[in-house]
């Protein structure tokens, strides 16, 4: 379970995250909804070790984390797929998918069956450059990299932006599957509405950088949920 207190975010002198308390646990989504500015990035930014928090505290499984750097924090199993997917574009889909190996120990220096599985193109397209691969075979790429980390917490910033709706369902049922294994917290960032509320077990919508709402799915109701994503 990963949980935050109190957590605030300044950049330069302006505040972005005023005192987000926060809890995503094993064997569910939660997913951060709010419009655009309000801190949704910044929050999985300040949990990744991004950017660092100027004050409140950071939980993993019980244990209090200081200001990490981001491969601490992934040393940890906080795995990051970023907006923008940030895959590299020289290398090929098999030397993006081994970066991954940098936090694991070399005996478990290999690509998993089940990422082909999940993701039977990159199979295909293992010698293929990651910059000449369509957005959505991006997208497949970013989680599966991720996913090959052996993550405790996987944070998900805006999968579904710029992708065709064929890869959106793809990866929706690859967030459904990873929530059924029971090992993982999985935290979303989404603004698809009906995409994050298909998906989630739990809501946060953040408003200028604090939370307005909070609550699971049999306490929000979906009209209540988009009056409030939409203000």
């Amino acid at each position: 379970m990963l949980e935050t207190k109190g957590l605030t975010l300044h950049y330069g002198g302006s505040q972005i995250l005023h005192g987000i308390d926060f809890t995503a646990k094993v064997g569910e989504v939660t997913c951060i909804m709010g419009t655009n500015g309000v801190g949704k990035t910044s929050f999985l930014k300040a949990l990744a070790g991004t950017h660092i928090r100027s004050g409140g505290d950071v939980i993993l499984n019980g244990e209090t984390l200081g200001r990490l750097r981001p491969q601490d924090m992934a040393a940890r199993g906080v795995s990051v797929v970023p907006q923008g997917r940030m895959i590299f574009p020289l290398l090929t889909v098999k030397e993006n998918l081994e970066t991954a190996y940098a936090v694991l120990p070399k005996a478990d220096h290999k690509v998993p069956d089940e990422i082909y599985d999940l993701f039977p193109v990159l199979k295909d397209m293992t010698r293929r450059r990651g910059g000449d691969l369509s957005g959505g075979q991006q997208q497949q790429l970013a989680i599966a990299r991720a996913m090959i980390m052996r993550p405790r917490v996987l944070l998900l910033d805006e999968p579904t932006e710029g992708i065709q709706p064929n890869i959106i369902q793809q990866i929706g049922r690859v967030i459904t599957y990873l929530k059924s294994k029971g090992d993982i917290a999985i935290i979303l960032v989404e603004q698809y509405f009906d995409f994050a509320y298909g998906l989630a077990d739990q809501f946060y919508v953040l408003r200028r950088g604090a939370v307005a709402m909070q609550g699971s799915r049999t306490e929000i109701t979906q009209d209540a949920l988009r009056a409030e994503v939409s203000v």
